[in-house]
């Protein structure tokens, strides 16, 4: 079992700065220190922007999934289209982007192998929910920072459900793979145009592009499987990903021999966080009133009610908050901030 670590000192003396910072200039106290805790903690996702910005930018992130559908498809087509998905995804790039990717792909294999519209969607949205839960993506950064955990030890302990959603997802997708509208030869046909005006851009090689989430990944793991295994060297070796994401990035772009684009591309993957950020700052105050409430004591005492088991509060809080802000990274974070205690009340409960 992982020890909950503290947030990192410096962490903590950003936030402590702003704060002061905003006090100074004359903003009420109450509302700096609220500002410097949750800008505090943006940064940490600024941070994951770095590696975003360069996966998407650089053409690694299509390499990949160009790769995994090649050595796949012919016989194992959504699996292979889910796959490609879920590993760009989880790698960093976000969901939206990464079905942008596959998509093209989806809909000339789709064609030639008769798969459905809806299979396709189905394979792609699931692929990148399962890639999200194992990725250095807000969400994760979110509930890392709400239980004050190591982000590298939510990424290992996502990664059998990840691995449970990949299932799921290629199982129900090869269920409706004959339902629904098929993809037409002009649609394919339009898709391969897509692709090939694509081809004619310089992608890196795949031993280069899995540089960059390759190294985000080992340095993340050093002091896990230090843990895991008892080794001492190991687990004192702490490394935060508010720094390894950013450097796995520019450590790629070298790989990539693209050293020379690291402003360019650094400024694309923060740009693309502006929003999640914003919604990050308005999430931590609607997560502090609602945990002034006493909401997370009625749903708790509902699923005593209902007979439901206490296990079940984390995904059932997660999903009410989600649904209810129709985003998950605002979903993660109210669901930490309201029913975070009483999770861990559960837990300390069953042991």
């Amino acid at each position: 079992m992982h020890t909950i670590e503290p947030l990192a000192w410096y962490g903590a003396l950003i936030g402590l700065f702003i704060a002061i910072a905003l006090i100074l200039k004359k903003i009420n106290p109450v509302y700096s220190l609220f500002l410097g805790a949750i800008l505090g903690a943006v940064i940490r996702v600024l941070a994951a922007g770095v590696l975003a910005g360069v996966m998407m930018e650089s053409g690694a992130a299509e390499t990949i999934a160009q790769a995994i559908v090649r050595k796949m498809w012919e016989s194992k087509a959504i699996l292979a289209l889910a796959l490609a998905t879920m590993i760009i995804t989880a790698v960093g790039v976000f969901i939206p982007v990464a079905v942008l990717i596959v998509a093209p792909i989806a809909l000339s294999v789709g064609n030639k192998m008769g798969i459905s519209k809806l299979a396709l969607l189905l394979a792609l949205s699931g692929g990148g929910k399962a890639g999200n839960i194992i990725s250095p993506n807000p969400n994760t950064i979110a509930a890392a920072n709400g239980f004050h955990l190591n982000l590298s030890d939510v990424m290992i302990a996502g990664f059998i459900p990840a691995v449970f959603g990949l299932i799921i997802t290629v199982v129900v997708a090869s269920m409706l793979k004959n339902k629904g509208i098929m993809v037409s030869g002009e649609e394919a046909a339009a898709a391969y145009g897509t692709q090939s005006a694509k081809n004619d851009k310089t992608y890196p090689t795949l031993g280069k592009a899995i540089v960059a989430p390759a190294v985000a990944v080992i340095l993340l793991m050093i002091n896990p499987i230090g843990s895991i295994f008892h080794i001492s060297a190991l687990t004192a070796f702490k490394l935060d990903a508010m720094y390894v994401l950013p450097i796995a990035g520019i450590v790629g772009l070298i790989a990539m021999g693209q050293k020379h684009k690291v402003i360019a591309y650094t400024a694309s993957g923060l740009e693309k966080m502006t929003a999640t950020v914003l919604i990050l700052i308005g999430a931590g105050a609607i997560a502090g009133l609602i945990a002034a409430s006493n909401l997370s004591a009625q749903v708790v005492q509902l699923i005593n009610v209902m007979g439901i088991s206490g296990t079940f509060l984390a995904p059932i809080s997660g999903i009410l908050m989600a649904a209810a802000t129709a985003s998950t990274s605002t979903g993660t974070i109210l669901a930490t901030g309201t029913f975070g205690n009483a999770i861990a009340t559960i837990v300390i409960a069953r042991r």
